[in-house]
């Protein structure tokens, strides 16, 4: 979660719908701009930008060659911020993300050590093909997103902000791959599932990407101005029906809590963080959506992609079939009543 810098000036509500809809505007440039590279996946453009708008990270599941590398550049781009990619491989260690110390001599032949920051050190990192690294280069990754610093021979190197990582995992290729483990998966704001594109999506990019000029993304704000937003996001009130919905949802998707499909189905259950994402992400929904205040249907809507990684079923739920997506399907059926 991004930290909320304790000088900035809270905006009164006057001034909070005036920011608003200056945010509004550029966040329409900013996907507008997005619309003349990335073809259809409107859903998948949207989950992502919200991930970051909300000052968090995102996983992005799905098959190879869905422009899933694509999308992260073209963000970079778009959002103006340094952007770095690492291709994650089984030999990858911890010093290939974070940096590593080299040994200087001087003009006397005094030794000294001299840090090399590693390709960590970036406003936006795209982390492909997470699940190829082990377990041990996982976790370096997994103390920067929670921490925002690294600490390379006990000594501490902040990251640059705003800080987002964007991974990708394939789903189909599980040789050579290490899973992530719950606590790591926890660390991102949202899951969002890159599934194949709809027939006018593909023409478009058939005809879109195979000639001599390919539009290129230009540079719609900055990081400065992206910082702005997400602090903007962080005040815009919430009514107290949707924070009710929030817990409710949260509370019903884990076992022992008094639903009966969840204790048949599931095996553990989303924590707070599920909570505070879907707070965050259905005001960034919101603002997306030209809205001033998040609504239950920014709630509903986003429970998939919060929850999806928040939880697992139990063996007699994946024997019938199950996916963990059909029980959420469940849980905001319920919850609409």
């Amino acid at each position: 979660m991004g930290v909320m810098n304790p000088t900035e000036a809270v905006l009164d509500d006057k001034a909070i719908v005036a920011a608003a809809e200056k945010a509004l505007a550029d966040i329409a440039a900013v996907r507008e701009e997005i619309a003349k590279v990335i073809f259809g996946q409107e859903r998948v453009v949207e989950n992502t930008l919200l991930a970051v708008l909300s000052g968090g990270h995102a996983l992005l599941v799905g098959v190879p060659g869905l422009a899933k590398t694509k999308l992260v550049t073209t963000l970079g781009t778009v959002l103006g911020l340094d952007s770095n990619r690492i291709q994650f491989t089984p030999d990858l260690m911890p010093s290939d993300i974070l940096g590593s110390e080299v040994m200087d001599t001087d003009e006397t032949g005094r030794r000294s050590f001299r840090f090399i920051k590693g390709p960590i050190f970036a406003q936006l990192l795209m982390a492909d093909e997470i699940n190829r690294a082990s377990p041990r280069t996982q976790s370096a990754l997994l103390q920067s997103m929670q921490e925002y610093h690294i600490t390379v021979a006990g000594q501490r190197f902040d990251l640059p902000a705003p800080f987002h990582v964007l991974a990708t995992q394939n789903p189909l290729e599980q040789e050579g791959t290490y899973p992530l483990p719950e606590a790591q998966l926890d660390r991102f704001l949202l899951q969002v599932d890159v599934l194949y594109p709809d027939l006018d999506a593909e023409r478009q990019i058939l005809l879109g990407t195979t000639g001599l000029a390919e539009a290129k993304p230009r540079g719609v704000i900055d990081s400065v101005r992206l910082q702005e937003i997400q602090m903007l996001i962080r005040q815009m009130p919430v009514s107290d029906k949707v924070v009710d919905a929030i817990l409710s949802l949260v509370r019903s998707a884990r076992p022992g809590h008094g639903n009966a499909d969840t204790d048949r189905h599931v095996a553990w259950g989303p924590g707070p963080r599920a909570g505070q994402s879907l707070m965050l992400t259905a005001r960034a929904r919101a603002l997306y959506q030209g809205r001033l205040a998040p609504s239950l249907d920014d709630v509903y809507a986003l429970a998939e992609p919060v929850l999806e990684h928040r939880m697992a079923l139990n063996f007699a739920a994946r024997a019938e079939g199950m996916s963990v997506r059909d029980v959420i399907a469940g849980l905001v059926k319920q919850a609409r009543g």
